[in-house]
């Protein structure tokens, strides 16, 4: 079974701990069991122009927003002991393990693949594996660095992924792509 929770962080600015929104869209199979999306605010208001003209987040829309840790009991329940999937996702785990650390909250059981790895493997002579250029090939139309719309779209890869090689579960996915879980 394709059994995943593919998420995606928006940042402030530069640093890790900035996340100013998360989504997570949570996948048995075919079938979208649960999908999410908040803003954050950041522990500092600090917003780098170049994010906000990524994004589009501005801080008077974060303002009044709770943050990370008090999100936290709601989110991790959507985490714990899933394979969790992200485009780059050394990113989003960095900016997940920053938060964690930064509030003293406990890191959930879960591991992690990368859509970006899975995409070059299963998709090799595409001219780069950014998140809107792979989804443009599967023909999924989305709105890229809106986190919902680039979870939805992640999700959408691994399916397609899976299809691809015959799997039919993250197991079997991994396998014939010669990766493996990372643990978060």
């Amino acid at each position: 079974m394709l059994d995943f929770t593919a998420f995606d962080f928006e940042t402030a600015n530069k640093y890790a701990n900035s996340a100013c929104s998360l989504a997570a869209v949570t996948m048995n199979d075919d079938d979208c069991v649960r999908q999410g999306y908040t803003l954050i605010r950041p522990p500092f208001m600090v917003f780098d122009p170049e994010n906000v003209a990524i994004h589009g987040i501005h801080p008077e829309q974060v303002a009044h927003k709770p943050k990370f840790d008090a999100l936290w009991g709601n989110i991790q329940k959507h985490l714990e002991g899933r394979i969790l999937v992200a485009h780059y996702a050394v990113f989003d785990t960095r900016v997940l393990r920053s938060l964690l650390k930064y509030y003293h909250l406990e890191k959930p059981q879960a591991s992690y693949a990368c859509t970006v790895e899975i995409s070059r493997r299963v998709w090799p002579d595409l001219p780069n594996h950014k998140l809107d250029t792979v989804a443009g090939y599967l023909g999924y139309s989305f709105q890229h660095h809106q986190a919902l719309d680039d979870a939805r779209a992640c999700a959408h890869i691994v399916l397609k992924a899976a299809e691809a090689v015959g799997a039919s579960s993250m197991e079997e996915l991994l396998q014939a792509t010669h990766l493996k879980l990372k643990p978060l």
